[in-house]
This record gives C-alpha cells, structure tokens and sequence, in this order.
C-alpha cells in the first residue's frame, strides 16, 4: 500500500468514527475538496483530515456540536464578509451540525489557497 493510499484510509477511518449524519456531511466535504484538487494528497494532519500539495490547503474536523473547515488565516481574510454568520477564530470557521456544509464558500477558499500555492494572485471567485 503506497503512502498516499494509507493516508486516504486514515481518512476514511476518521470519517468512519462519526453518526451517519456527520459521515455524510464530512464526505461532502471530502468529494468537493477533491473535485477541486485532484492532484492534492489526503492525509490526518493535527489529527483531522488534510488536502496537502506541498502545502497545506484546506482541513476539515468534526465536533460535537460543529464541523470545523481549516483554509488558513489568507483565504478567511479574503473572504471575511463570507464568513459573517459563522463563528470564527484565526484560520478558522465553524459550521453547526444544524447546517449542510457551504459548498460554495468551501469551493472559493480552496480555489483561493490553490491559486496562492500557484504563485498567482488569487482572485476573490465570486462564482
């Protein structure tokens, strides 16, 4: 098994430890990250789930009453009237379990590190 594939494993074991409900929310999560990064590399960094190339691009985790999404403290500062209605702390957003995952912002802020890992200006997507 290569190391990319233990990692994915360790990720599936993680998603694995939740309800249903949270699986389901965290493989959501997962899918859109992937479809936007396929190249990237999934791994348990700090002990939560990590899309990495070369750098760390986005975490996502699980929590008894929110799902945590990890884009860095640039992509929050980018998007920061996004994130009004969550609670938030440096490099960090969370979003109730009450709520689906916000695929669109979760889709900006990845788009968003990608292109800063590029080298190119990242752009505000406003799609």
């Amino acid at each position: 098994m290569s190391t990319a594939q233990s990692s994915a494993s360790a990720v599936d074991e993680y998603i694995a430890a939740f309800s249903a409900d949270v699986q389901t929310k965290l493989t959501i999560i997962r899918r859109e990250v992937r479809a936007l990064a396929p190249q990237a590399v999934e791994k348990i960094s700090y002990g939560i789930p990590t899309f990495s190339m070369r750098k760390n691009i986005f975490h996502y985790a699980a929590f008894k009453t929110h799902i945590g999404l990890y884009p860095g403290a640039a992509a929050m500062e980018a998007f920061a009237a996004e994130l009004e209605g969550y609670k938030t702390s440096k490099g960090t957003i969370q979003v109730p379990l009450s709520q689906d995952p916000p695929l669109a912002l979760i889709r900006k802020l990845v788009l968003y590190n990608l292109e800063h890992l590029a080298g190119r200006p990242p752009s505000q997507h406003k799609k």
